[in-house]
This record gives structure tokens, C-alpha cells and sequence, in this order.
């Protein structure tokens, strides 16, 4: 069957180079991808199309056949196929996206790469990795260790999301406000083409500066213009120590209010994450025999805030953050440090089960991560505090406060149509709070579905032409990924 990419709800800023492509697949085209790739990495059955039909953003579409190549020039055999015979493909990691940047908007192949998941290097001299994309976070960070070795970027799913989705949007994670983001440590890719082409970016050196910097390109483009095989990772040295505190709060605004306070006092926290009263309450209810004694249960607002770097480094950023804390004379401001390696790690166990804990308050969520200057944290989370009184909805606020990167997490039962429509309402008035303070509409999750038709509110019309020009010269057919980043 066959049908016409444009029109769907999008313009038709490529439609005159687009003919066809293939809705449900064709008997010849799955034998030949079955070539490709071999005919046990393709899947076509329901019941396996139907895993990877959704994501983490909650929404469901069906894909047409699911491939799991095992290397790059299968990678490239199946775009040969796809600009022949015009169908979309979709690079997919873990899933774990929450913006639908994964999902099959209109059928097709999709492209997983859980069998490209081999560490290929590890160098400690000049302190690099090469990597699949299919590679999980967490166990690359566990593999450079034992070489006294870092890879900092360090997502809230970093036990199961995977390099080459981390590259595709460029996660952050809690140690962004020392460390940065994955794009700080890419430093050179192997893609393919929507045509098949495969072309090598970027450089295995610490500088390198010959040529347009099409890595950086790449990062963040979620699959619209290439696809990822091979990634070249910087690595720091792993820090010698770490120091870990609790601040809890008996008002939301003291909390926010230090954020700032804190970093232009001269201390430089490896992270500095926020939990206000809800996420405190959702994680004590989900996790009390363990955290009951070191999250208080009367409080307001909690900061985690840890230093890392040489002992006596750490020790004196310690004693200059308590020092600091003492100073402020907060009233109902309480500090702990963690007491033993058992005890940071409770801490951070709390910390990441914030977003499945939420889920008890409502079966729905609208998830957002929005990013303020972070002089003007207070003044958000104000406005939501009373955007949710307005609205009379449940909604808690969590993340990255050392970058004004907070996560915002609407609350609502999509079968309760009044509640679902003030959850999208209270979307639309947040995002436009934000961008009115020199925000962005996000941090490290991405466009993909859920934020395109917002893109127009924060890129001008200028910005927004090039990009689609970008995206027709890389990708003339929208192969890659169609529906996703530009609004309809």
C-alpha cells in the first residue's frame, strides 16, 4: 500500500522532492531487508512490532518491521533500501526518550541498535573512548572507572538509555553544571546518510578545527539527518574524592533562592539537584524503610549538592560550603553531609525515583524540562505553584537547579478529559512563563513531538528556514525520522 508523505499535518516545505513511501511493507521489500541484516534481526511479527511502538512520552505508533543490525554496513544496506524505495526509518536506542523522538509517526522501519552495543576502545593515554550507540550508559561509565577514568554526563536513566540516544538529544543529567553535557564529550562520529553514505566526523585529538564542526551538528538533531555507528568519547580523569550534602528547607523559596547564591559564592558543586515537597513526599511513600530517616518529612524543599575533585579539594569545598550555609542564617534550614559511600547512594536513589514514584499521584504525566537563568528559579517555580492552585492540579517540580534545568511534571488522568485539557493548558501558559524569562523549552529531552508545535515561540522564522534547508540537503527525501522537531 502506498500513500504520500505530505500532506500530513505538517507544511509542505519538502513536499515537491518527496513522492512515495511504503505504508505497510511490501513481501519483496522485507525479503530484502531480511538480506540485510539477516533474517533473525528482523522483526515483523505484532507482538514484536508492538515493543517498540511507544516510548517514554506514553504515545503509540506502530512500526512496519523493526531491523537490529549488528554492524555499520548492515546500517548502510538498509538506507540503500529506504532511499530506493522511499520509506521512513527511525534510529531508536532504549526508549527512553520523552518527547516521542524514537516513535514511528508514520510507520516504516525502525532502526534498534541493542546488537551495536560494544565498547570498541578504551585509551587512557590520550583519555578516549569509541563506542555503538547501543551502548548503555551506565556500564561505559563502569568501564572507564576501572581505568581511573570518567564519562560525566549522566542521565536519570543512565542504568538502561544508551550512548547513541544520549547523542541524538543531548542528555544532560545532575553534573551538567560542572562537567556540561554529552556534546562537551563527542568529539568525532562515524554516521550513515540517509542515502547510505558513511562519513566520519570530528577527530581523536584535543583540538581540531579543519572543516565546518559537523559532529556538533549531529548531536541533538534526534535522528533527522544521520545515524549514529560509531561515537568517539572524551574522558576525564575520575575524581579522587566526593563530599555529599542534604539541605532541607522549611520554604520553597529559600531553597530556590540559595541556588544562585551558592555558585557566585565561588563554590563549584559537581551537581546541585532540587526536590520540592511533592517529589520529597512521592519518594519517602515509595521508598520509607530505606529513606525515612534521611529525608525529612516535614519539609518544603531539599538541594543535594555534592563536590568532587582531590581530598584535600574536596575537604576544603566542604568546609567552605558549611561554612556558607552557617552564614546564611536560614531559619528552618537544616545540613547533613552523608556519612559513608551506603548513604550518598540512598540519596541518589531518591533522586532518580522521582519520575516512576510521580506516577502514584496520577496514571499520566506531562513531562517537561524547561531551563530558566538561574537567578530566576524562584520566580518559576512560583508560577507554578500557583499555575497549579489556578488550574487545580497536582504538579511537583525536581532537577538540575545548578543550570536552571528543572524538570516540571503535570500530573493528570488523560481518561479525566477536564483534568487532561488543564494539564495541556498549564503546559501552554508554562512554556510561555519561560521563554518570556529568557528561557528554552528544553534541556536535554529534546523536540520530537510533544514540543514541536512550540518551536515557532522560541526560534524566529529565520532560524527555523535553515534548519529545514539543513534537513533537505542531508535528508532530500525525508527518510530520517519524518514528523519529528518542526511544527505543523
Amino acid at each position: 500500500m502506498l500513500y504520500e508523505l505530505f500532506p500530513c499535518p505538517e507544511k509542505r516545505w519538502l513536499s515537491d522532492r518527496i513522492s512515495v513511501i511504503v505504508a505497510n511493507m511490501e513481501k519483496k521489500i522485507i525479503k530484502k531487508l531480511q538480506q540485510a541484516v539477516g533474517k533473525d534481526n528482523l522483526l515483523t511479527s505484532v507482538e514484536d512490532r508492538s515493543c517498540y511502538s511507544y516510548d517514554a512520552s506514553g504515545q503509540n505508533f506502530m512500526p512496519d518491521a523493526v531491523a537490529l543490525p549488528e554492524s555499520t554496513a548492515q546500517v548502510a544496506a538498509l538506507l540503500r533500501l529506504a532511499e530506493e524505495h522511499r520509506f521512513p526509518v527511525i534510529p531508536r536506542g532504549a526508549g527512553s526518550g520523552t518527547t516521542g523522538g524514537a516513535l514511528p509517526v508514520h510507520g516504516g522501519l525502525i532502526i534498534g541498535f541493542s546488537r551495536m552495543h560494544r565498547i570498541l576502545e578504551i585509551d587512557p593515554d590520550n583519555m578516549i573512548a569509541v563506542v555503538e550507540p547501543g551502548v548503555v550508559t551506565g556500564e561505559l561509565q563502569a568501564a572507564v572507572k576501572k581505568h581511573g577514568l570518567m564519562y560525566p554526563p549522566d542521565p536519570a536513566s543512565l542504568k538502561f538509555c544508551s550512548i547513541g540516544g544520549n547523542a541524538g538529544e543531548c542528555a544532560g543529567g545532575p553534573s551538567a553544571v560542572k562537567y556540561g553535557v554529552t556534546r562537551d564529550y563527542i568529539i568525532g562520529l562515524e554516521v550513515v546518510l540517509p542515502n547510505g553514505e558513511i562519513m566520519r566526523t570530528g577527530v581523536r585529538t584535543e583540538k581540531g578545527v579543519v572543516g565546518y564542526d559537523l559532529t556538533r551538528l549531529f548531536i541533538g538533531s534526534e535522528g533527522t539527518l544521520a545515524i549514529f555507528t560509531k561515537l568517539i568519547l572524551r574522558l576525564l580523569p575520575l575524581a579522587e574524592d566526593k563530599v555529599t550534602f542534604l539541605l532541607s528547607f522549611s520554604s520553597l523559596a529559600q531553597a530556590t533562592g540559595l541556588v544562585a547564591k551558592i555558585l557566585t559564592a565561588g563554590l563549584m558543586p559537581c551537581t546541585l539537584e532540587y526536590m520540592d515537597k511533592i517529589a520529597v513526599q512521592v519518594v519517602r511513600n515509595r521508598l520509607s524503610n530505606r529513606l525515612s530517616s534521611l529525608l525529612p518529612e516535614k519539609t518544603a524543599a531539599l538541594l543535594l549538592v555534592e563536590f568532587d575533585g582531590s581530598t584535600s579539594e574536596v575537604e576544603q569545598q566542604g568546609e567552605r560550603f558549611t561554612e556558607f550555609v552557617r552564614q546564611q542564617k536560614e531559619e528552618g534550614c537544616v545540613l547533613r553531609q552523608a556519612q559513608s559511600e551506603e548513604e550518598t547512594q540512598e540519596l541518589w536513589l531518591a533522586r532518580r525515583s522521582i519520575a516512576p514514584a510521580c506516577l502514584s499521584l496520577r496514571p499520566h504525566k506531562i513531562a517537561e524540562d524547561v531551563v530558566v537563568p538561574r537567578s530566576r528559579i524562584p520566580e518559576l517555580v512560583n508560577f507554578i505553584e500557583q499555575l497549579a492552585q489556578e488550574l487545580n492540579l497536582i504538579i511537583l517540580t525536581f532537577g538540575h537547579a545548578g543550570d536552571g534545568n528543572i524538570h516540571v511534571n503535570i500530573m493528570v488522568d488523560k481518561q479525566n478529559e477536564q483534568e487532561y485539557n488543564s494539564g495541556l493548558k498549564a503546559k501552554e501558559r508554562l512554556f510561555e512563563r519561560v521563554l518570556s524569562m529568557g528561557g528554552t523549552l528544553s534541556g536535554e529531552h529534546g523536540v520530537g513531538i510533544t514540543k514541536s508545535p512550540f518551536l515557532s515561540q522560541e526560534l524566529d522564522e529565520t532560524a527555523l528556514s535553515v534548519m529545514r534547508r539543513l534537513k533537505e540537503l542531508f535528508d532530500p527525501h525525508n527518510i530520517l525520522n519524518p514528523g519529528k522537531i518542526f511544527p505543523a
